[in-house]
């Protein structure tokens, strides 16, 4: 069992930034595909952001690439989703999820709130 819990969501302005933090259980961190999600108000959870095992490759959404970046520090089993220029239509809850490729198995977070005013 992975136990998997985000932080750092709140209330900005339009233009501001935050850093949402996620930390995972288990030794073998370095072996997990690391991602983040999001899910608005009435609409299904999206994908934003995914890191490589080793961090070395990154992929992002459309709607924030160029503003987000996402990274991980292997050592201390965490992986961070840096949000510059936010947006209204950034506002949602923010899901980081892990992925252990030994059991096919994805472990969620409970999430963090981020909202975003115009």
């Amino acid at each position: 069992q992975v136990q998997v819990v985000e932080s750092g969501g709140g209330l900005v302005q339009g233009g501001d930034s935050l850093r949402l933090s996620c930390a995972a259980s288990g030794r073998t961190f370095s072996s997990y595909d690391m991602g983040w999600y999001r899910q608005a108000p009435g609409k299904e959870r999206e994908f934003v952001a995914a890191i490589s095992r080793s961090g070395g490759n990154s992929y992002y959404a459309d709607s924030v690439k160029g503003r987000f970046t996402v990274s991980r520090d292997n050592a201390k089993n965490k992986v961070y989703l840096q949000m510059n220029s936010l947006k209204p239509e950034d506002t949602a809850i923010y899901y980081c999820k892990a992925r252990v490729p030994a059991t096919g198995y994805d472990y969620w977070g409970q999430g963090t709130q981020v909202t975003v005013s115009s």
